[in-house]
């Protein structure tokens, strides 16, 4: 049986069953709510929303022009890496350079000093051969005058002596005179 409520509809009647006042009603109340809406929510919302975009749009373009940044600014910073590893590499090679000008100076310095080292020694030595063949001339003419007035025994002029032999030593080649390099006189 069907249980009949305080108004005296049924149950399951009153939920399937169309009922115009409470439609017309419904209908009213919600074109009441949307004019409110509409008139004070919706543009606020809009105005809302609206202003959200503009915000993100304003921060994907303020994103792409710092990523433009960034780029430009990594570009720079590459291009200022590159040009002081050049300056580095050009500097290295000065120092190479100046320190082989250095080098070779040096070299040719050395080289130059021995030289002179050499042609100095060279003229000592030869000065100091002059020296001691002239010092054997003049032993080698007193052991002559000597040897000559033991076996003459007769004293003749020693100053007459020592130029009859000078003139004959200076008759006489050096190279006879003087020893060869590396055989030993015997006195």
């Amino acid at each position: 049986m069907p249980v009949e409520g305080a108004s005296g509809a049924t149950g399951a009647g009153s939920l399937l069953s169309p009922n115009t006042g409470v439609m017309v009603w419904t209908l009213l109340i919600f074109l009441l709510v949307w004019f409110i809406l509409a008139k004070f929510a919706f543009p606020r919302i809009t105005d809302a929303v609206r202003a959200r975009e503009q915000a993100l749009q304003e921060a994907i373009d303020a994103a792409q022009r710092d990523r433009e940044e960034a780029t430009r600014l990594l570009d720079e910073q590459r291009q200022a890496i590159a040009k002081a590893r050049d300056e580095a590499q050009r500097i290295i090679a000065e120092g190479r350079a100046a320190g082989d000008q250095v080098r070779t100076k040096m070299l040719d310095d050395t080289h130059a000093e021995q030289a002179e080292l050499l042609d100095r020694a060279r003229r000592e030595i030869g000065a100091e051969r002059d020296r001691a063949i002239a010092d054997l001339r003049r032993e080698a003419v007193d052991l002559a005058i000597a040897g000559a007035s033991r076996v003459i025994e007769r004293n003749l002029d020693d100053q007459t002596n020592r130029q009859l032999v000078d003139s004959y030593l200076s008759s006489i080649p050096t190279s006879r005179i003087a020893p060869k390099a590396g055989s030993k006189a015997s006195v």
